[in-house]
């Protein structure tokens, strides 16, 4: 197994067992339901949005190892962040994750290159990127639950 496999699955391991930011935000001013019927991955995401940052976000659910790691990685990756920013990372990681063997963009994906090798198991990435599109929905207002179908 390669060292970057290894780190994946120590990573993705890591973060199932114990998500960073699951927890509800009591003070969220844009919030989005999304849901993957495959998997029957389900995410509450709590964003609390000040003069165009992510000033803390966090989310809640159930689902499998691979969507509850993304959704803590990504809670990591855009806290602190602008909404401008916060759609950078958001692109950069779905081009990550639906274009195998596209050029990456590791100063913006940062630690989030580790999940690369799940555009090997094209079956598993709807349960990667069902919290992503949950915040870009949340952050565009959209009321409406997300789904991966």
């Amino acid at each position: 197994m390669s060292g970057l496999s290894e780190l994946y699955q120590e990573i993705l391991l890591e973060h199932n067992s114990k998500p960073r930011n699951f927890r509800k935000v009591e003070e969220a001013n844009q919030t989005s339901e999304g849901f993957n019927p495959l998997c029957g991955d389900q995410i509450s995401l709590y964003l609390k949005v000040v003069d165009g940052v992510i000033d803390d976000v966090g989310f809640q659910g159930t689902g499998c190892a691979i969507s509850r790691a993304s959704a803590s990685m990504m809670t990591q990756s855009i806290k602190g962040q602008s909404v401008e920013r916060a759609q950078e990372i958001f692109d950069a990681f779905h081009h990550m994750i639906t274009e195998p063997g596209g050029e990456l963009d590791l100063d913006t994906l940062g630690d989030l290159e580790t999940l690369s090798g799940i555009n090997e198991f094209p079956t598993r990435i709807k349960c990667a990127v069902l919290a992503w599109h949950t915040m870009k929905a949340a952050l565009a207002g959209d009321t409406n639950e997300i789904t991966t179908e």
